[in-house]
């Protein structure tokens, strides 16, 4: 698909994954709108740091998942959505469990009426490998039962549930992307990656949860690039599709490969507040990939270490993003 001249809206456009995907999508020469959550300091996220050739060309709308209204404001005329926005901290969703059923689920049954009523021409939906919770066999593919073991989890299933109930009765042409693990530039310190690097460039110590579950990272721009082919795939219409490197590594390695890169030897914590409730842990996620290659030719491009690397320069330049006394949740 060329995107010269599509109208594209993105929800959570000012995120992690978001912004990137925002930026390319504006480089493609799409006429792009960001839907950001409203703030009093009028932040958009990392979109206020973008380049100004990218935010002269963004036009950027401020509002609430929650409120059907604004939604479907934001999303009339658009040709193509793609739909990240959602509460995703699953620290967090221990605390408030009912705020991520109002963003996750009813948040989505809004862009889905949205969408509905616009007649877009694809919905591209953001799930998460942790749907899948702790596996039951692998490597994971789209088959593979779904386990609610965190509020967060269990509000994607939701949501992801919805997208395909919207398919099936209405016949809208969505697509469910599902990435495993994504990483790069520009993560809080929510994520153990950030986590990591943010505490062993100015500390003697890092403080982790559990070190033994095990994860499939993939970085950012290989996560944008799924996103692109698929939302140009009509055989992913209707299909949910895995995003993953297919490779696995433990917390603990991950921390150990993350340290060589950084050359600064430091002790690894267990941080009792950090580990997760024994049923909740997500042990094992490594993913099956075939189905996004076999669909558009997708393949991941960034090895693990290259793009650790990257991170790690990007996190030296921003350390004023990250408290590296504080646990983020």
């Amino acid at each position: 698909m060329s995107w010269t001249g599509k109208r594209v809206l993105i929800t959570g456009a000012g995120g992690f994954i978001g912004s990137h995907l925002t930026e390319r999508l504006v480089r493609e020469g799409a006429t792009v709108t960001a839907f950001i959550r409203y703030n009093s300091r009028g932040r958009e996220g990392w979109l206020s740091d973008s380049p100004p050739e990218i935010r002269q060309d963004l036009n950027v709308i401020a509002g609430d998942l929650k409120d059907g209204d604004a939604v479907r404001r934001a999303i009339r005329k658009q040709d193509v959505v793609f739909h990240l926005g959602a509460l995703i901290a699953i620290p967090y969703s221990y605390v408030q469990p009912h705020d991520y059923v109002q963003t996750n689920i009813v948040g989505t049954a809004n862009v889905l009426d949205a969408c509905r009523d616009s007649e877009v021409s694809r919905l591209v939906h953001t799930s998460t490998s942790e749907v899948y919770g702790t596996a039951r066999y692998v490597p994971i593919d789209e088959n593979h039962p779904l386990q609610g073991q965190s509020p967060y989890s269990a509000s994607k299933i939701g949501a992801d549930k919805l997208v395909e109930a919207y398919h099936r009765s209405f016949d809208l042409p969505a697509v469910t992307v599902r990435p495993f693990n994504t990483y790069g530039p520009r993560q809080s310190a929510r994520a153990v990656i950030p986590t990591v690097i943010s505490q062993a460039l100015v500390k003697d110590h890092v403080r982790l949860g559990s070190l033994s579950p095990t994860r499939d990272l993939t970085y950012v721009s290989d996560t944008v690039a799924g996103f692109l082919a698929l939302a140009s795939c009509d055989a992913a219409i209707g299909r949910t599709v895995n995003l993953g490197v297919g490779k696995e590594i433990s917390i603990g390695d991950l921390a150990a490969l993350i340290l060589s890169l950084i050359d600064h030897p430091v002790a690894l914590l267990t941080d009792d507040v950090r580990v997760r409730p024994a049923k909740s842990e997500v042990e094992r996620l490594l993913s099956n990939n075939h189905l996004a290659t076999e669909l558009t030719g997708w393949s991941p491009q960034v090895s693990l270490k290259e793009g650790l690397a990257r991170t790690v320069e990007w996190i030296k330049q921003h350390p004023e993003e990250y408290r590296v006394d504080q646990y983020s949740i």
